[in-house]
């Protein structure tokens, strides 16, 4: 269970703006918990964003590109991370980063094993965020603010889809973030807590993309 968010958080009214001015029936305030089961009940994925459910649709402008990084990532991840412990899971398995917040990221790194009935990561150590035109702000402020709570968290991947660009930030033996910017086709990214090592190269492999400026 992750500890409630702090009074002076950053609020996360971007997120919910973007399911504004869309048809959708009143739905009340719930918890992480909640969520989870009323989730189960509907047609598509949704986050829970200060206790509101915000449907993915509304945070849509993934590309192709979007699509072929995200595939990139997850089929190297699971080569690498077979038998070690750790598993790359998809958005379908959400993360809890508060009470009233559930996110679902492009990808995780899930550091416990699947369980038959089990819709969220019990033990996510990395996550990977593709960013995209309608959630590249709120990637970068407020769901890493998020994230940089999360006890179980060691690394958060923020990957532009547009240009070869990935910021990575881990967590030291001291518990403090730290921050590296890879932007060269060369480059390697050593995932913390984890055998996984990721290239440039293949994250962006079929993605013809110029550099970053």
């Amino acid at each position: 269970m992750v500890a409630g968010d702090s009074p002076g958080e950053e609020p996360a009214a971007c997120d919910r703006k973007r399911g504004q001015g869309m048809a959708q029936p009143q739905i009340k305030e719930m918890t992480a918990d909640e969520f989870l089961i009323w989730n189960l009940s509907q047609a598509e994925r949704y986050e829970l964003v200060d206790g509101v459910p915000v449907p993915l649709r509304a945070m849509s402008g993934a590309s192709n590109f979007h699509d072929q990084i995200a595939v990139n990532i997850i089929a190297s991840l699971h080569r690498q991370l077979r038998g070690s412990g750790c598993r790359p899971t998809t958005a379908d398995t959400a993360v809890r980063t508060s009470i009233k917040k559930v996110r679902r990221r492009d990808v995780t790194i899930e550091g416990a094993g699947p369980e038959a009935m089990a819709y969220e990561a019990h033990n996510p150590v990395a996550v990977f965020e593709i960013l995209s035109p309608t959630t590249r702000k709120a990637d970068r402020h407020v769901k890493l603010a998020e994230y940089m709570r999360h006890p179980a968290l060691k690394a958060i991947v923020l990957v532009d889809p547009d240009v070869v660009d990935v910021l990575v930030y881990t967590r030291d033996a001291a518990g403090e973030w730290q921050h590296e910017r890879f932007d060269q086709a060369e480059q390697v990214i050593m995932i913390a807590c984890t055998s996984a090592v990721l290239g440039l190269a293949e994250i962006y492999d079929g993605v013809p993309l110029p550099p970053a400026g």
